[in-house]
């Protein structure tokens, strides 16, 4: 496989999204859609709609992160719109939308410039929301928003009191606090999509598991379970979720079904690549920064890409010298800072 049929199968919509997307009233609006994995969703909502054999706009706007992305959006049929929304009027000028995917966030390095993350993940969202007062927004957050579970506790629930540690857990709950705010004012509907570990085959948890196993790197017990969620069905669940925002606003994790001892993955890893891995010294903490996602399943299903076929990949686009994305998750970090 190589990455053009990578990202092809990324935003291949399933039958279950092609139903969905004919029951989504409106356009769809990508802010923040220049990350790893906005221009795969774009790509995924306008392939659906095709599909659906439906008429429905799908409109990307960012500043764009990655080479080449702009020019696969707008040859799939995505509008593109490359703009600096902390600009009063080029965020004025976006058109006028029923539904958006909020995916604009920053995580890496707010240890060092932590105002400028409270600027985006804070600051930003208030002036969206006070520019699109009646939209629909999913809006992409993060399982940093919870403290780390006893790992006999199945993973943080909806339910659980946010208890984010470090200031980038702290910035992305002051997001989804904007969200709600605004919700209470204009009535409009909105579900937060609590993210953790988003993988493709260039990043993500299992690459970095891996590549730390080829190099020879300890691997951190740090955080001894992980969950973790192939990217291609992170984009059909945000698309879906637009059917299922509401007010007062609805929550979401968003994950893999799996609670992942880091030492089985490590392990079942090493077997793939045919090198045993090296662990960090000490023994495995009783608590974990994971999520149950009973919720997500009983409302959207479960994840097409299984555990297993996603480490096989992975191992094999590794020992085959795949592309990366230089983008480590850091899911080690116990401190929050990042």
């Amino acid at each position: 496989m190589d990455e053009a049929q990578l990202l092809h199968m990324i935003s291949t919509p399933s039958q279950r999204l092609v139903d969905d997307i004919k029951k989504i009233n409106g356009d769809i609006l990508i802010l923040g859609c220049g990350g790893k994995i906005g221009p795969s969703l774009a790509i995924m909502a306008k392939r659906a709609i095709d599909a659906a054999g439906i008429n429905k706009r799908v409109i990307g706007a960012s500043l764009f992160d990655y080479a080449g992305d702009v020019q696969r959006m707008r040859d799939a049929g995505v509008e593109v719109i490359e703009t600096n929304l902390f600009d009063p009027e080029q965020l004025a000028a976006l058109p006028e939308v029923e539904n958006i995917i909020y995916m604009v966030g920053r995580k890496f390095g707010t240890y060092n410039d932590p105002s400028m993350t409270w600027a985006i993940n804070v600051l930003l969202p208030l002036k969206v929301c006070e520019r699109f007062p009646q939209s629909n927004f999913v809006v992409f957050s993060t399982g940093n928003v919870y403290s780390y579970a006893d790992i006999a506790s199945g993973g943080s629930c909806e339910t659980d009191l946010p208890e984010p540690v470090g200031e980038y857990g702290q910035t992305s709950l002051g997001r989804e606090r904007v969200f709600e705010h605004y919700a209470s004012l204009n009535e409009n509907k909105v579900l937060l999509f609590r993210l953790n570990y988003s993988i493709d085959l260039r990043y993500g948890v299992l690459f970095d598991i891996a590549k730390n196993i080829m190099e020879g790197n300890p691997i951190n017990l740090g955080i001894g379970y992980f969950n973790c969620i192939w990217q291609g069905d992170v984009c059909e669940f945000a698309l879906r979720a637009l059917r299922h925002v509401n007010n007062p606003p609805e929550i979401l994790n968003v994950t893999g079904p799996e609670s992942i001892s880091i030492v089985w993955a490590a392990n079942k890893m090493g077997e793939l690549l045919g090198k045993a891995p090296v662990f960090s010294e000490g023994s495995l903490p009783k608590k974990a920064l994971f999520s149950n996602t009973t919720k997500l399943t009983n409302l959207m299903g479960y994840p097409h890409m299984p555990l297993m076929k996603m480490m096989k990949m992975v191992a094999e686009w590794i020992k085959s010298g795949g592309s990366t994305i230089n983008a480590p998750t850091h899911f080690e970090a116990t401190d929050g800072k990042y």
